[in-house]
């Protein structure tokens, strides 16, 4: 253990370091195409159309029932064959975002659902239309509710980003296998990739927590 400390963490600490870049860009990226993917489909389950109802809920059945690494690989390796041939960092981030998008979907819709629907009535008495009412009244408390799942997932998404290393995007995980293919000490380099993965998680989850905090009413903020 004193070795792993004195010499093997300032030796390739810096090496696997070149990989948290990709990775949080990955994590950005794929979080704002899953944002706006889940948040369409949301709307859509709210329209009474019963053909894009059944179109959405489709998608989400197949995000969530095929593992995202099946996802990754099709795109990167399948897409080409019919022409449409993406480079590996943003195959990994369609990838990532059309599954997130899925699971998004259900929690605005249960978001936009906890709103109570007087407030929808009342917009309409008003006057006002649909777009606006979803704008100015139903979306940002349906956004405040979602917030803390909402941080959940983007945690969980920083994780499954090492995934994509299997099309080889030089993330954090296909640093780490650089660096085992040069010293042959796998437990040691997962250990230290397990430890900076832990401290991007614990300080996402800070983060996401002042967001969670600063999002309340003031009277809330205690």
């Amino acid at each position: 253990m004193w070795d792993f400390i004195t010499e093997f963490v300032p030796t390739y600490l810096p090496r696997l370091m070149k990989g948290v870049p990709v990775t949080l860009e990955l994590s950005f990226c794929s979080m704002a195409f899953g944002i706006i993917i889940g948040l369409a489909c949301a709307i859509v389950t709210q329209i009474r159309n019963r053909t894009a109802f059944w179109i959405v809920r489709a998608y989400v059945e197949i995000c969530r029932d095929v593992p995202t690494i099946v996802i990754l690989l099709f795109i990167y390796f399948a897409l080409p064959l019919y022409g449409i041939s993406l480079p590996a960092f943003w195959a990994g981030v369609v990838g990532l975002s059309i599954v997130l998008g899925a699971y998004l979907s259900e929690v605005f819709r249960a978001a936009i659902e906890a709103i109570d629907p007087g407030q929808y009535q009342a917009g309409m008495a008003l006057g006002l239309s649909r777009l606006v009412i979803y704008r100015k009244i139903i979306l940002p408390q349906a956004m405040q509710i979602a917030v803390p799942t909402l941080g959940g997932y983007f945690i969980s998404l920083l994780k499954d980003c090492a995934l994509v290393s299997f099309i080889a995007v030089e993330e954090l995980l296909r640093q780490g296998k650089y660096v085992i293919a040069e010293n042959f000490r796998s437990m040691d380099t997962y250990l230290l990739i397990g430890i900076i993965y832990f401290v991007l998680s614990f300080t996402s989850a800070r983060v996401i927590k002042r967001l969670e905090i600063w999002l309340r009413p003031a009277y809330l903020r205690k």
